[in-house]
């Protein structure tokens, strides 16, 4: 008895891969980013980078509904939850200084650009204020100084 391939279009690939990603991903805070990387500034469509092919649409709506879901989770977690989560992904990085990288959120503040466009008022101001706490209580735990103006 033959075996016939799944017959996948470009919107099953597509949702697939970023499916197969984000499930390699251990935290939720992780995800949030892993996400928000997939939007572009420019338009706010959600590409898959490395790829020039543009996302179908039902495809680039799954992943901004998914942006939403795993945000609107994180904005319920405790503070203590949310370091936690962070923590695991610093962890994950690896390669990177953990002080560097306080140091560089600190400066950036990279973290407001993970808010889906779809979220506005007390739920993007909360995540603003929760995660300023909590860079707070990191940049004590890794000895960051006050970040440079000038960096």
């Amino acid at each position: 008895m033959s075996r016939q391939k799944p017959n996948l279009n470009s919107r099953d690939i597509s949702s697939e891969t970023q499916l197969r990603e984000l499930s390699h991903i251990k935290s939720s805070y992780g995800r949030l980013v892993y996400l928000a990387s997939l939007r572009n500034p420019d338009n706010g469509r959600y590409e898959h980078y490395g790829s020039e092919m543009t996302l179908p649409a039902v495809v680039n709506k799954q992943l901004g509904q998914l942006h939403e879901k795993i945000f609107r989770e994180w904005v319920t977690f405790t503070l203590e939850r949310k370091k936690a989560d962070i923590e695991l992904y610093i962890a994950g990085i690896g390669l990177v200084d953990p002080a560097e990288l306080i140091d560089a959120w600190l400066r950036l503040t990279p973290y407001m650009n993970l808010v889906p466009a779809t979220i506005q008022g007390p739920e993007r101001q909360k995540h603003i204020s929760d995660f300023e706490v909590i860079l707070g209580l990191l940049k004590n735990v890794y000895g960051v100084a006050s970040p440079s103006p000038d960096a």
